[in-house]
């Protein structure tokens, strides 16, 4: 199994492109299910969960060739399920669901897997797709669902949830008549999603709002796209460079998508530059507090990481996460290495302390992973990360980019 090494005490300089984005791709991979024509996507990331999502279309029945660009086409779709070996690493595979479902008139789809953060129930999921009309049951471990034709109906989502305000929007784009759906997740990933769908000929308004609306459609065209950046790629490498008192430009990064993050980094003395592109200086850092919440507050796929920077800042610092109960896995991994954090419910207190130390460490989910990388790149000493392969679910050659900008840092085959 691969773990990577990490000499740490270097202070990253240079330039960095960030690759598309993840959250990104998958949706749109998924939305190709809804039309008979050739769809084209450049700017993929390839990582691990874009290769499950391409080998799903696939056991659906789709043409699936090339690499950047991948072209799509589904003019035949010969099956309805996504099946539990593909499924089960991956919880955005979920995606297909709405797309089958109006496309084919049925769909069976194993339930999710993917990182074990906490509880994140497709119920609202299946609370739209009834409301569009489909009949939805759930036996031995599959979703299954039948509609001859869903209908519009207006839907009101009790939290935003990206892939539920995904799967929902797909379907009724299909949908006979108008649908609303009421607090909709307003994350960059949802608004690219609907936009290429209206250039496919949906039409939808009102995304990046909380409130979208969708008339159906009888038909769909293909598209030809490219995958935005990586917010959250973009977001790591900033704070590596505030972290290892650096100086980095990440290139093809969207600013207006990291505000809650760039106000937080300038609170803890980062010099930023918006660019674009991007750019970061680090300074001595200073500890603030930071709570995670739905888009466009601050990110839970960047607690992990801006709680390493908390760790070695000058001062306390309280981390509040509000979207996952169990995101603090990697709070463990960080005492092992020196970290002063303290539990309290959905709070995690930071004491600041002098230097981390290089320690063997094992990552638990994606996000965590990436924590881990950079608490090595600061720590003295040798850190050895293991269970990397969370880490090539979200990051593309992270080792190779971090190399580029003078990171002391590999991958070893065990």
């Amino acid at each position: 199994m691969d773990k990577i090494v990490i000499q740490g005490g270097t202070s990253l300089k240079g330039t960095v492109r960030a690759s598309g984005s993840k959250n990104a791709a998958l949706p749109l991979l998924a939305a190709c299910l809804l039309t008979d024509q050739p769809c084209q996507l450049d700017n993929l990331p390839r990582l691990k969960d874009v290769e499950t999502m391409v080998k799903l279309l696939a056991k659906l029945g789709v043409k699936v060739g090339g690499d950047r660009p991948l072209d799509i086409q589904s003019e035949r779709v010969s099956s309805y399920e996504a099946p539990y070996e593909l499924v089960k690493t991956m919880r955005a595979s979920i995606l297909v669901l709405g797309p089958l479902l109006a496309r084919q008139g049925r769909a069976r789809v194993s339930l999710p897997g993917g990182c074990a953060i906490g509880a994140r129930p497709i119920d609202l999921h299946l609370k739209g797709l009834r409301a569009l009309g489909a009949s939805v049951s759930l036996e031995h471990g599959y979703v299954e669902t039948k509609a001859r034709r869903l209908r519009g109906a207006t839907i009101y989502l009790d939290q935003p949830t990206v892939t539920g305000t995904e799967n929902i929007m797909m379907a009724a784009s299909l949908a006979e008549g108008e649908t609303l759906i009421q607090n909709a997740a307003q994350e960059p990933e949802v608004e690219e999603l609907a936009q290429t769908l209206n250039f496919m000929g949906a039409k939808i308004t009102g995304a990046g709002s909380d409130t979208l609306c969708i008339e159906g459609v009888s038909a769909l065209n293909g598209f030809r796209h490219q995958v935005s950046a990586d917010r959250i790629e973009t977001g790591t490498f900033l704070v590596a460079g505030m972290l290892t008192g650096g100086d980095i430009t990440v290139e093809n990064g969207r600013p207006e998508h990291q505000l809650a993050l760039i106000e937080k980094l300038r609170e803890t003395g980062a010099k930023i530059d918006i660019g674009p592109p991007l750019r970061i200086k680090g300074t001595r850092i200073s500890s603030t507090d930071v709570t995670t919440a739905p888009y466009p507050s601050f990110p839970t796929d960047m607690q992990a990481q801006f709680m390493v920077l908390l760790a070695v800042a000058e001062g306390v610092g309280i981390v509040t996460e509000t979207v996952f109960e169990n995101r603090f896995m990697h709070v463990a991994e960080l005492r092992r290495m020196g970290a002063d954090i303290e539990l309290e419910g959905t709070s995690a207190i930071v004491k600041g302390v002098a230097h981390l130390s290089g320690a063997p460490v094992m990552a638990t989910d994606l996000r965590a992973s990436a924590s881990l990388v950079l608490a090595g790149l600061v720590a003295r000493g040798v850190t050895e990360v293991s269970r990397v392969y969370h880490l090539d679910r979200g990051y593309e050659e992270i080792e190779e980019k971090m190399v580029s900008l003078g990171a002391k840092i590999k991958r070893v085959v065990d």
